[in-house]
């Protein structure tokens, strides 16, 4: 990199002096199109249920989440993101409900798909929302299994791909799922369904919101250490994105978001394939704490929270956020 000139040739404040200015050689941009909105379902009618741990997030039955998604598209929003809150009745040890055709999951995709059909629907496959024991494969003999959890997974994403879903996101960390998916897909006629792949998802203690939300913290018996990434690794993780990628992954996610920027610019540099982060419910909740109490100026933290994925190289970002930051960018 070449260097300034001394000082004071060189005046790194002259081009900070309006902002004007400063906007002219920003480096980096945000904009609403680089935002995936995770969103929570539940059954019922009329239903905005808060989610105590989650400030300002609700679950959604799904004649409100209509309207939702529709504020979404006229902000500018390309995609949400499906997360259900599964009836207690429903999660089993056997994970039935998470490939039936007619599941929350599934009827939210077709009623979205019929209403918005220009707005990216994009969903979750892991079996955690379905799992009696909250684990994201199935528990044999207190071992989560791989290879029969992966079987399920394929179930539950060309449940999704029939439904309409433009993006599959396997958040489960099991071995061989991307390949196993990609050619599912392909003999099913699914070949243009995009994988975003949770490909470096860590062991993080950043998802506790989430588990609330979709309800499976209760449920978790032991963590998830034999099959997330352990935080300290990060050529684990880059292994992890090769792999995924090799297997017909189309884009990769980071998983936390800000504690793993270093992960991030990582992957761009090393593969230059669309890189994505998610910035989890432990990361809104913090900001979103402090913005309350009064400690952050919480708008101004949002989106510099949201900068710095874009910094690292990241092409998109998925956060609880998207709405108030499309609007905030609008002004």
């Amino acid at each position: 990199m070449q260097s300034p000139a001394p000082y004071p040739a060189a005046r790194m404040r002259r081009l900070r002096r309006t902002r004007a200015l400063r906007e002219m050689v920003q480096e980096n941009g945000l904009s609403a199109g680089d935002l995936i909105w995770p969103v929570f379902i539940r059954d019922g009618d009329g239903v905005e249920e808060p989610i105590a741990s989650l400030p300002g997030v609700n679950r959604l039955s799904l004649d409100r989440l209509l309207p939702a998604a529709e504020r979404a598209l006229v902000l500018g929003i390309p995609a949400i993101c499906l997360f259900p809150y599964t009836a207690q009745e429903l999660r089993t040890e056997d994970c039935a409900e998470a490939w039936n055709p007619d599941n929350l999951t599934n009827r939210a995709i077709r009623m979205l798909k019929a209403e918005l059909p220009e707005l990216m629907v994009m969903t979750d496959i892991a079996l955690d929302p379905y799992n009696a024991n909250g684990h994201d494969g199935f528990v044999v003999d207190g071992q989560i299994v791989n290879d029969e959890t992966v079987e399920a997974l394929v179930k539950m994403g060309l449940a999704q791909a029939d439904a309409g879903a433009d993006i599959l996101g396997p958040s489960d960390m099991m071995d061989g799922r991307i390949g196993a998916l990609r050619s599912a897909l392909e003999a099913a006629g699914h070949a243009d369904v995009a994988i975003l792949s949770y490909a470096a998802k860590f062991a993080s203690g950043f998802y506790g919101p989430f588990r609330d939300a979709v309800g499976a913290g209760t449920r978790l018996v032991g963590d998830k250490a034999t099959y997330q990434i352990n935080p300290a690794n990060r050529e684990e993780a880059l292994a992890c994105v090769a792999r995924d990628l090799s297997e017909g992954a189309d884009m990769v996610m980071v998983k936390p978001g800000m504690p793993y920027l270093d992960i991030c610019r990582a992957v761009k540099d090393r593969f230059a394939r669309p890189t994505f982060a998610y910035q989890v419910s432990g990361e809104y909740a913090m900001l979103m704490a402090a913005a309350q109490n009064g400690w952050l100026d919480g708008d101004k933290v949002m989106l510099e929270s949201l900068m710095s994925f874009k910094r690292a190289g990241c092409d998109g970002v998925l956060t609880y956020f998207a709405p108030r930051v499309a609007e905030a960018l609008r002004k």
